[in-house]
């Protein structure tokens, strides 16, 4: 019999993770939020209640960083013993730590971020990549074993630190600018560059992104404000420059 699968939060990340992960195990999935009539229609899943999914083999809370710590303290009753906690969040310092201080030490825990989602993720996931943490228990190899086997996705092993640290600027900075591009983008532009086209489709990735999503990548990583303070910092010293050369050629016409 195939091991149990509960997903907790059936979201847009959560539902997309049915369409590759349901073939390999029985999946149960809750959500107090939202009608799973439809998902049960398409998906080979069960809809359940919050004790019957987190009671399975493997459960991934697919909730914003921002509820993580609410969906865990609710799961705790029911997880088993020998129980694996699969953390999907787009930042990992705060829910490696939530999940070390909560969980009791029969339940084991691996970190994960799927560097990707279903706008990049629309034409399958093979080759696409998914940061790994270690957490309690040494299962992180299996875990990266059927990654890379069955989904066929590229596995990076990492800490949570490194990976907020490198995501703070990955995703923290190129969120904010496509976010900026989506409230400056001038309508019906036919004089396009290369440079252009493909600072669109950065732009197109992330243009549906949750709110949730974007504040959580912008506010839930420590390291993100000062990636901000540099960014902001090396734009401000470009205007300066621009407008020092500016005025040198304004100096050297009036003379």
């Amino acid at each position: 019999m195939p091991k149990t699968l509960g997903v907790i939060g059936c979201g847009a990340f959560g539902e997309f993770m049915l369409r590759h992960l349901t073939p390999y195990f029985r999946t149960f999935v809750y959500d107090p939020f939202r009608d799973l009539t439809p998902i049960t229609e398409i998906y080979d899943v069960e809809a359940v209640d919050l004790a019957r999914a987190a009671a399975a083999d493997i459960v991934v809370p697919a909730v914003p960083v921002q509820k993580f710590e609410r969906a865990i303290r609710a799961m705790l009753p029911h997880l088993r013993p020998g129980a694996l906690v699969v953390d999907v969040c787009s930042v990992k310092l705060k829910p490696y730590r939530i999940l070390e201080r909560l969980l009791p030490h029969s339940i084991d825990f691996v970190c994960t971020h799927p560097l990707f989602g279903p706008q990049s993720g629309r034409d399958g996931i093979a080759g696409l990549k998914i940061a790994l943490c270690p957490g309690r228990g040494g299962r992180e190899e299996c875990i990266a074993r059927f990654l890379e086997e069955r989904l066929r996705l590229r596995v990076i092993r990492t800490t949570p630190e490194r990976h907020d640290r490198e995501l703070a600027y990955v995703q923290g900075l190129t969120h904010l600018i496509a976010k900026i591009m989506v409230e400056i983008e001038p309508k019906d532009v036919l004089q396009t560059t290369r440079t252009w086209e493909l600072l669109m489709q950065s732009v197109e990735l992330v243009r549906y992104d949750s709110d949730e999503l974007f504040l959580a990548i912008e506010s839930e990583n420590p390291f993100v404000a000062e990636a901000k303070e540099r960014f902001f910092a090396a734009a401000r010293a470009l205007e300066e420059r621009l407008a020092a050369a500016a005025e040198a050629r304004r100096d050297n016409g009036a003379g």
